[in-house]
């Protein structure tokens, strides 16, 4: 049965079953009612299968199919440590709880039909059970091989896998004890049997440098290696920039040009130059044409489509590009010729871009600055680099000049600027962590920041008014229900955000974040603003940036390690050679939605696998200092205990049994835990002293106790210790 077979036959029975007179019915009752013979059967079962993946008919208990919506929802199971877990349904604000005696043996990521079971009339939380497994979301899993004489077990690194993977003892690839291993499943189990699978690969040992991020990386299904077409594809690009590929550009060598970025970036993709007209500025942001090299349908473009995004894990870099690229020929290098896709702004006093030009260009970086030194130039006045760069000074300060100026036209319109430290974690030789310290934005970061902004809202506009297909980059209004909590919970600190018929404009956060700044508060409701918000994402369609309080925005500026930029720089640069044709019109009207669901989702995937590699190594640092004392912020209050932040970001948990001896309870009106008998309390915000008590390089937590409980434990065990030497 060929894929057209298959679509016509999809296609007969979604219109059986959407028939008014239609009656559930079994898949031999199916089978007789269509004529189907024995032999033909099986394909049959393929075409059903196919259409209860895609959601688009249901299956009762009994076997019976019918409308999808007759039989429960359809959703993705994400899965818990404890066993029990939440089906997401797209389209529904509020996930559906599974018990762990109703998972029927469903994975983590598995898609799955559920039977809602109480919930939907009654005003609880959604309850159901899943009844069925449509499609496995892993055929893989990383986790760490435990060996016995005649078999073995992984036990996966993802908690939400709860369950460890027996493997038979032919197929452990000779897998040591503690080796990080691949699994391929080969059978799922039941509830009352573990899952068998096969080791495919052995990553390393546990203890090796570095295989517990390769491990991570390699869960998020993080392409590590590039495929040998790619390969071959890059032998035909040039080291350098030849006299022919400058023909037809924008020359302008000649201009005073920098790129300032951290001290260990290696793929430089954007660089400034900045002039006085008059009195009007004009900047020039040059972004490395990327799509010089990487053409549409290549396989260096397929293979960055499906990486989507570079990620930045903390011992390494996973490119979304070869490094041939990303550190060589695109990367906008000091001292070698460049080509670039330049937007070139002229701007006002105010901060309004009056004119602009995009343009090819070919370009020649004169110095490689870095965020650090910068920063020394222009706020520590420092002599010997005032001295080393004194031709860039005057630059240097009319940059300054001009992001103060963008800064402000930002603020004034009500961009909201959120400001979290982000930690930097310094590794060993062997991969350990030796040092966590927060990486925070300084005048020189700043200043980047202000130009690309400007780059991509003016890219952005210019194409929205052409009304050419395009990759936007939107962030949606907040949600009514969200920003009423959020609301709800700052009233507890004396604060109030002021709604319209639900929407807020972002100048009230804003002024909120204003408000808050330097208080012991403001991390708390600076983080619990930014949940409170949608994610932004990738479109076809221009709905504005909440965050940005911008009309238009797009991702314009950093093709080396995102794909959305590069994706619109093939577009701009076909714009300029004489316009697209009804012909490419049309081609990128079909392409860019799933350009923007891929990228959006791969975005995501890279966010993930940072996070937890983050969580993992700072984990690692704090096993070795355990029982050390330290000064926090309670970050989060829940009716378990308390989330306290320290100030190089590692965050940890003190379970409520372990306040003080006393009963807490959890007052979700106020966000704090009272004491019973003492009616102390504590609140977001506070600072409190806390030991580091346990960590779980497992589970990836870290267990703190308040200093003054441990103080008193320690005393109680010293006085039993001196009871017994004393009597015994």
């Amino acid at each position: 049965m060929d894929r057209k077979q298959l679509d016509d036959r999809k296609k007969i029975i979604v219109q059986l079953i959407n028939d008014p007179i239609y009656k559930p019915m079994k898949f031999k009752e199916l089978a007789n009612f269509l004529q189907v013979s024995k032999e033909d059967r099986h394909n049959l079962n393929v075409v059903l299968e196919e259409l209860l993946k895609e959601g688009k008919i249901g299956i009762s208990t009994k076997g019976k199919y019918g409308k999808p919506q007759s039989f429960g929802v359809y959703g993705i199971f994400e899965g818990n440590a404890r066993g029990f877990g939440f089906v997401r349904v797209e389209g529904s604000e509020e996930d559906i709880f599974i018990p762990a005696s109703e998972t029927n043996s469903a994975f983590h990521k598995d898609k799955v039909q559920v039977l809602v079971l109480q919930g939907e009339q009654s005003g609880k939380k959604k309850e159901g059970k899943i009844i069925r497994v449509l499609e496995r979301g892993y055929k893989e899993i990383i986790g760490t091989f435990q060996k016995n004489k005649n078999y073995g077990f992984v036990v996966p690194d993802n908690v939400k896998f709860h369950k460890d993977i027996f493997i038979p003892r032919e197929k452990t690839l000779n897998a040591r004890d503690g080796d990080k291993v691949v699994v391929k499943i080969t059978d799922y189990g039941s509830d009352k049997r573990k899952p068998e699978g096969k080791v495919t690969n052995i990553i390393g040992h546990i203890t090796d440098p570095g295989s517990d991020i390769l491990s991570i990386a390699m869960s998020y299904e993080l392409p590590i290696e590039f495929p040998q077409e790619v390969q071959k594809q890059l032998d035909t690009i040039p080291e350098e920039v030849s006299t022919k590929e400058m023909a037809g550009r924008m020359d302008i060598r000649s201009w005073q040009t920098v790129t300032i970025d951290g001290e260990d970036a290696k793929d430089l993709d954007d660089a400034i130059t900045l002039t006085k007209k008059g009195d009007n500025y004009l900047l020039g942001v040059h972004i490395a044409d990327v799509t010089h090299y990487v053409t549409e349908n290549s396989p260096l473009d397929k293979e960055a489509l499906k990486r989507g995004t570079s990620v930045y894990l903390v011992d390494r870099v996973i490119p979304m590009l070869p490094r041939k690229l990303s550190n060589g020929i695109c990367s906008l290098n000091a001292g070698v010729d460049r080509l670039a896709l330049s937007c070139i702004m002229e701007i006002d006093k105010k901060g309004t871009v009056i004119d602009h030009k995009i343009a090819e260009t070919v370009i020649h970086v004169d110095k490689r600055m870095s965020y650090t030194n910068v920063k020394k130039i222009l706020v520590d006045k420092e002599e010997e680099l005032l001295e080393e760069y004194r031709e860039f000074i005057s630059m240097f300060s009319l940059m300054e000049e001009l992001s103060g100026i963008l800064r402000e036209r930002r603020y004034q319109r009500g961009a909201i600027d959120f400001d979290f430290p982000e930690a930097k974690i310094y590794l060993d030789e062997k991969g350990k962590p030796i040092d966590i310290r927060p990486y925070e934005r300084n005048v020189a970061t700043k200043i980047i920041e202000d130009f690309m902004l400007l780059a991509n809202e003016t890219i952005a506009e210019d194409f929205f008014w052409q009304q050419i297909p395009f990759v936007y980059r939107v962030h949606d209004n907040p949600e009514e229900e969200k920003l009423q909590r959020f609301a709800t919970f700052i009233n507890n600190f004396g604060l109030s955000l002021h709604l319209s018929n639900g929407v807020i404009h972002p100048k009230e956060l804003q002024k909120l974040l204003g408000k808050i700044e330097g208080t012991p508060e403001e991390p708390l409701i600076s983080r619990l603003m930014l949940r409170s918000m949608k994610q932004a994402k990738y479109s076809t369609i221009s709905t504005g940036h909440f965050g940005l309080s911008a009309s238009y925005y797009c991702h314009f500026t950093s093709p080396i390690r995102r794909y959305p930029d590069l994706q619109i720089h093939r577009i701009i640069k076909e714009n300029l050679k004489g316009g697209l044709s009804e012909k490419r019109i049309s081609h990128y009207e079909h392409i860019l939605p799933e350009v923007c669901d891929s990228t959006s989702k791969t975005e995501r995937r890279a966010e993930e696998a940072e996070r937890e590699v983050e969580k993992l190594k700072k984990v690692q640092y704090m096993k070795k200092h355990l029982w050390q004392a330290y000064t926090g912020v309670i970050s989060g209050i829940t009716a378990h205990g308390m989330y306290v932040e320290l100030p190089n970001t590692v965050e940890g948990f003190i379970h409520v049994n372990t306040l003080d001896g006393d009963y807490y309870t959890f007052v979700e009106e106020t966000y704090s835990l009272v004491g019973q008998m003492t009616g102390k309390t504590y609140r977001l915000g506070e600072k409190v002293k806390i030991v580091v008590s346990g960590i779980d390089t497992y589970l990836k937590t870290i267990d703190f106790m308040l200093y003054n409980s441990w103080e008193k434990e320690e005393k109680e065990m010293e006085d039993i210790m001196n009871f017994v030497r004393k009597n015994y």
